[in-house]
């Protein structure tokens, strides 16, 4: 039930959250008989959906001692035994649709559990580790980086319908882009070190102005999870202290620390419409959950598609992007509570693409649009530079 900041959640609520989801939108409704496990869960469980009525605020979420861990996981059992109950009738569209929704929605709380694991355990003056640590390559490489040339144009972005996909994906619609080029690979821990010995902390030039602000408040000078000891850097993962991995792409980057790191390099961040079009034809493949690597690997020293393709699109990490998150053209959500899920937070945030290490691989799309304010830093997130065709 620990919750180490605001933006966090528990684990515990996590495990109770997803299941709240199944019984409030789909059992109550939609399964004669169904027996609400707990009435008072309603409420406990509700993140944020006002159409269903209050609920308690986010930063309390650490105080519930009760429910217990294990009426929580009871809480589980009943649902998932209704579930399957429900599931194994001809049902309509519009409930299977639900159902698919609450299975993406799990999902997404299954990266979310390990990154605020990750942020907890920080949190703690033992710095405990989520996992043993993992062998790794005493001599890492770097992939060399290239620029991958993309013509532009006028293309379509979002998902066309027939698919699954959240509704801030639709509807599918033309961007014009100017003829653009992005790096082959994500950029390195040895790479944004440079960034740090230039003093890239130290100069507002290089800065938005609130993000000038946030560094000079926060005292930012490295990621979040990295410490220097005696001289030497360190990065704390999912599997506890380990020693810099030059090679291995720079994580745990706020969109501020991303653009800026992008100015120093003489390039900028892809917008989100370039990001697609370069991925939209490849096959989701790459560190993604299924691997259980719990951290982030170097690019293949030659790109997974060939020398003409991006590595990494997928997994590793989430890719900031220059592109606020904004409705499309066209934009409806849902009908009832579920169109609170994605529109009301249209708003002060950019959008990330192609997933992380936790991601996992049924969940991801070239279409996927997360998002975060741009301050953030405890997510799995890093850098792929971009740049204009000149």
């Amino acid at each position: 039930m620990v919750q180490s900041m605001t933006d966090a959640s528990p684990a515990k609520w996590h495990l109770a959250h997803t299941t709240w989801f199944f019984e409030t939108f789909i059992l109550t409704g939609q399964l004669a008989g169904y027996r609400i496990f707990n009435p008072e869960y309603r409420l406990l469980f509700n993140s944020y959906y006002k159409s269903l009525g209050n609920h308690p605020m986010r930063q309390q979420r650490g105080t519930f001692s009760r429910p217990s861990l294990n009426n929580v996981l009871r809480y589980r059992e009943h649902v998932d035994e209704a579930m399957h109950r429900l599931l194994a009738r001809d049902l309509p569209p519009e409930t299977l649709a639900l159902a698919e929704l609450g299975l993406n929605h799990e999902q997404q709380h299954q990266e979310l559990l390990l990154t605020d694991i990750l942020h907890a355990f920080w949190t703690q003056p033992l710095r405990p580790a989520y996992a043993p640590p993992a062998e790794r390559d005493q001599t890492p490489s770097t992939a060399p980086l290239r620029w991958i040339s993309h013509p532009g144009g006028t293309v379509e972005i979002g998902v066309p319908d027939g698919s699954f996909a959240f509704d801030n994906e639709r509807p599918r619609h033309a961007v014009l882009l100017s003829p653009y080029k992005l790096a082959s690979r994500l950029a390195t821990n040895a790479e944004y070190l440079d960034f740090i010995h230039d003093k890239g902390y130290q100069r507002p030039e290089l800065w938005l102005s609130d993000g000038w602000d946030t560094v000079c408040r926060e005292g930012w000078d490295a990621p979040l999870y990295w410490e220097r000891k005696n001289e030497e850097w360190r990065e704390f993962s999912l599997r506890g202290w380990n020693p810099l991995n030059l090679a291995a792409p720079v994580g745990h980057i706020s969109y501020y620390e991303a653009d800026a790191f992008a100015r120093w390099s003489n390039a900028r961040l892809p917008l989100e419409g370039e990001w697609e079009r370069a991925a939209v034809e490849r096959t989701v493949a790459g560190n993604l959950l299924e691997s259980w690597t719990l951290d982030t690997r170097p690019a293949s020293t030659t790109a997974q598609g060939g020398q003409s393709e991006e590595d990494q699109l997928f997994g590793d990490l989430w890719e900031w992007t220059a592109s606020a998150y904004l409705a499309y053209p066209g934009f409806r959500p849902a009908s009832g509570a579920v169109g609170e899920y994605n529109g009301k937070f249209m708003c002060n945030q950019f959008v990330l693409r192609g997933g992380s290490f936790a991601t996992s691989a049924s969940h991801i799309r070239a279409t996927y649009r997360n998002f975060f304010p741009p301050h953030v830093r405890w997510q799995f997130m890093g850098i792929r530079l971009a740049n204009y065709e000149r």
